[in-house]
């Protein structure tokens, strides 16, 4: 399936739908990897085409590492994008980066044990160059936007991506403060790993909602406190989503677009048919 939609955007815990989405399509794909999270809300938002996916599933029942990465982020390659902007809640490492807080990471650092994280295997061998993981053109877009709709967002950091679902112990929280690390949380490693692959540029905001239990203050809080502060970034992630939405789309001067064109080892021609029909979407322009 090809359609004009160019900008993807992946809802997490809090953002299960996108505010000013009119002409809504409810789109349902299946993928060679299993059915996605959710349907694929395709409509107009600040006069583009854009697809949205409740990460979690719109009921949020679906545990982080019970994710289909692949087919999430398949269906947004089957549908054209070429962006894929995600918003994510997360805990904070740092006594500086506060609940609401809304975070641009440029690395990821891997803490999780059981997910697939590749299109590839069964007979095609790829290696894509993940040094900067995320989309350096997509966050400055974003930036930009957050400066465009008066939400300041920070520029830069680790992200921690762990397998959850339960939290962190104290021990491992200080642990990753010891190491540095600046956010946690258990969501978005795998999409970018997987974006990077189908060649579509992805940027993830991080939306803080505390503390991690590093914190001496960290028991005071409630699961009402944290449900307030998920509406409020919800509500900050879509004015800034809006405006970056206006913004794009904007020349792909990154390497996201080509990331396979001397990643792929494997002769394609004597690559099993099975496999190629497969990733015939992610892999269309090379064979």
């Amino acid at each position: 399936m090809k359609s004009d939609v160019r900008i993807g955007i992946i809802g997490g815990s809090g953002l299960y739908q996108m505010e000013g989405l009119s002409n809504v399509e409810e789109v349902e794909l299946g993928t060679p990897f299993g059915p996605p999270s959710d349907l694929y809300r395709v409509g107009t938002l600040e006069g583009r085409r854009v697809a949205f996916l409740a990460r979690h599933n719109r009921n949020h029942t679906i545990l982080p590492s019970e994710l289909n990465f692949r087919a999430n982020i398949h269906g947004f390659k089957q549908l054209g994008a070429e962006w894929i902007l995600s918003a994510s809640a997360v805990g904070s490492l740092k006594e500086d980066l506060h609940p609401l807080d809304i975070i641009l990471p440029d690395q990821f650092y891997d803490r999780t044990k059981a997910r697939i994280s590749t299109f590839f295997g069964n007979g095609i061998v790829a290696h894509v160059s993940f040094g900067d993981p995320l989309c350096h053109v997509l966050a400055g877009v974003i930036e930009a936007s957050g400066q465009d709709a008066g939400v300041p967002v920070k520029r830069g950091g680790t992200y921690v991506c762990m397998e959850g679902p339960q939290f962190s112990t104290k021990a491992e929280s200080m642990t990753y403060r010891s190491w540095g690390m600046d956010i946690i949380g258990m969501t978005n490693l795998q999409e970018a790993k997987l974006a990077r692959e189908a060649e579509i540029c992805y940027t993830t905001m991080a939306l803080v909602t505390d503390y991690d239990c590093w914190h001496p203050d960290h028991d005071s809080v409630t699961v009402a406190d944290i449900v307030r502060n998920l509406h409020q970034n919800s509500e900050n992630a879509q004015k800034i989503i809006r405006a970056a939405v206006k913004r794009l789309p904007v020349e792909r001067t990154c390497k996201c677009g080509s990331a396979l064109q001397h990643a792929i080892l494997t002769n394609l021609a004597h690559a099993p048919a099975d496999t190629k029909t497969k990733l015939e979407v992610i892999l269309r322009k090379y064979l």
